[in-house]
């Protein structure tokens, strides 16, 4: 284990607030039109080309990968899967309906420990998950 100096004290906010995610992709020709599609469907705003805005202030930039770095593997170290939660099964339901009529592959929706689960990965094999959490389900643990 490497030797680490004693971190200084700084004041820290309670927790910080996520503001921004950069997604590579391998080809922007093929990827960007998934994303067009998709990002309006969860409440996104194109803000300038290639950055996506959530009324959440939420940022997402896309960008295009090195052509020779690694593929994106599913259990590979990075991140597994981006979730987004939606107010309802029904609109679970209408975000894979709309993928599907946009020419994109949507599986089925999965119920899981009763949550509505909609599993869908981009052209580079980028995984997200849209869901709908019930009341009953405590996501604070």
């Amino acid at each position: 284990m490497p030797n680490r100096a004693p971190l200084r004290e700084i004041k820290m906010p309670a927790a910080a607030r996520p503001d921004h995610m950069v997604l590579l992709v391998s080809d922007p020709g093929v990827s960007l039109p998934y994303y067009e599609a998709l990002l309006p469907l969860l409440g996104f705003r194109e803000h300038a080309p290639r950055l996506w805005k959530s009324p959440l202030d939420f940022i997402i930039q896309i960008a295009e990968a090195r052509r020779d770095a690694r593929p994106y593997e599913r259990y590979g170290a990075g991140m597994n899967h981006l979730g987004f939660s939606v107010d309802s099964p029904a609109m679970v339901e209408s975000i894979r309906t709309a993928m599907i009529e946009a020419g994109f592959p949507a599986p089925e929706i999965q119920t899981l420990d009763g949550a509505t689960a909609l599993f869908m990965k981009d052209p580079d094999g980028v995984r997200f998950e849209v869901s709908y959490f019930p009341p009953e389900i405590d996501l604070n643990g």
